[in-house]
Parts: C-alpha cells; structure tokens; sequence
C-alpha cells in the first residue's frame, strides 16, 4: 500500500509527500489542488474525465471540487509525489485575485525555476519546517505556479463551482449533508427533504456543483476524518464509528480509496504547524 513520507497541516492547507502505488476513487476537495512528480515513475491523473501525464517535466493543477483520481503505472514500487492542498481563503483573502483560486490550465510546463522551487520545498517538507519558513517557500511556489498555469494562451474553459450555487433547493440539501456528515445519510431523503425527486436532485446538484451528491458527501465525511486524525487522539475505530461506519475496515478501506493510504498510515506521519 502507499505511504506517506511527510504531511504538514496549516493556515496554507496541506503539504504532503506521498509514495503513491494504488489507484484512487474519484474524489475531490474544497482546496485547490497541486501534484508534482519527484521521484520514480511518471503516473496519470484524471481530471475531469481528461488524463493527463504526471512526470517531471510538467504540473497538474486542480482547481476546487474538480473531480479526480490517481492512475500508477508502477504498482510494484510506486513513485514519489509532492502534493499541495491550497486553502483557498489563505491564497487569496477576499478573492483579492481576478480569478480567486482557480488556475489558468490543468496541466503545464515545469519550468526550470519551478523545478528548483519544488525539490527544495519539498526537501524542506520532508525535514522539520517551523510555519513560518513553509508558509513563506510555500507562498512563493504556489503563486509560481499560479501565473504559470496562465501562461498558455489557449482559452480556458469555464467550470462550474460549489461556490457558484444558486438553487435554494441544492443549497438546502447542501446544509442538510454539512451539518452532520457520514457514511449513514441517506442521498434520497435529503433529495427529499430538499423538495426534489431523486433523478431530478441528482441531475441538478452535479449542474449546480460540478460533482455528484455523493461524491461532495464523501468529501465532508474525509474532511471529518482528516481533522480527527490529526488534531484528536481518538481511536481510529471511534473516528470510522463517529462517521457512519459500522467497522474500522469499513472506515480504512473508504479512507484508502480517497487518500491512497490507510488512516493509521496517514495519522503516522501527519503534523500540525500552528501559529
């Protein structure tokens, strides 16, 4: 199974190295999304039902709730791979930027200094960083590759957000599915209690949202397990019971599915940098 190498939680989001040798579910998260290679062999990566080449030349941005998933090609030793989640709020506060924090283009060059500026970060990742000094490298990396994604002058296609919500009824399901999230809830009677009839509250949240009701509810319940597993002490099987499953080996193998690794694995090497 994979593991991870390094994983710091912050102000920033997440900062993660990963040696990735199983496939993922399709998920997403409400952070944007940056995955260099490092190491090993090249990988795919699906986005929005496009794959792309993940090697060392090059850099998939995932830009918030675009769904996606991880393909290896080497299922024997796996490769290593720097992963950035980007709180959206600390890279761009009061969307002080035209575009908030969407990038221009899924995948794009690695260009030399960028190069540089991802192993020496991600060297730093591995070490003993105080916040200060990640927060900093990790600033001037994310903003790089930010204005490099913009580049390119094809056009850019318009995708549609979670943030972009308009319909009272997928906003209702929305809070319905936030304010207690799990494995347990039922897709069809928050349908229901948000006035809709199944196939028409399914057609119109992923219009809405760009993801399927059930996709968005598993990214809320990892969202749980993620703060449980590092901020908490709790027992694993306590995490996977809080969130609806009826097993640790229900909770693991949900868990593996969207993070590639089991929680135990995950909770081993997690840290949290505060201010």
């Amino acid at each position: 199974m994979s593991k991870a190498l390094a994983v710091f939680h912050g102000r920033f989001g997440r900062a993660t190295v990963y040696q990735l040798n199983r496939p993922f579910n399709m998920h997403a998260h409400r952070e944007g999304h940056l995955i260099f290679h490092v190491g090993g062999t090249p990988a795919r990566i699906d986005v929005c039902d496009e794959r792309w080449l993940l090697a060392e030349d090059s850099i998939v941005a995932i830009n918030p709730w675009e769904p996606h998933n991880f393909v290896p090609t080497d299922v024997e030793n796996g490769a290593i791979f720097f992963v950035l989640y980007v709180n959206a709020e600390w890279f761009a506060p009061d969307a002080a930027r035209a575009h908030g924090l969407r990038f221009g283009h899924t995948c794009f060059k690695r260009t030399v200094a960028l190069d540089r500026h991802i192993r020496r970060t991600a060297a730093l990742v591995c070490g003993a960083p105080s916040l200060s000094t990640l927060d900093s490298e990790l600033r001037q990396l994310i903003d790089g590759c930010y204005e490099e994604s913009w580049q390119s002058s094809e056009p850019v296609q318009e995708t549609r957000t979670a943030s972009a919500i308009t319909d009272f009824r997928v906003r209702k399901s929305i809070k319905l599915m936030s304010e207690s999230p799990g494995a347990e809830i039922e897709l069809d009677s928050i349908a229901r209690a948000s006035g809709l009839s199944r196939p028409h509250f399914y057609r119109l949240f992923r219009t809405q949202t760009g993801v399927t009701p059930n996709l968005y509810l598993n990214t809320l319940i990892m969202e749980q397990a993620l703060d449980a597993l590092v901020a908490t002490e709790v027992p694993i099987a306590d995490i996977g019971f809080d969130l609806g499953f009826s097993s640790q080996s229900g909770f693991t193998r949900f868990f593996a599915a969207n993070v590639g690794m089991a929680p135990t694995e995950y909770r081993r090497a997690a840290k949290v940098l505060r201010p």
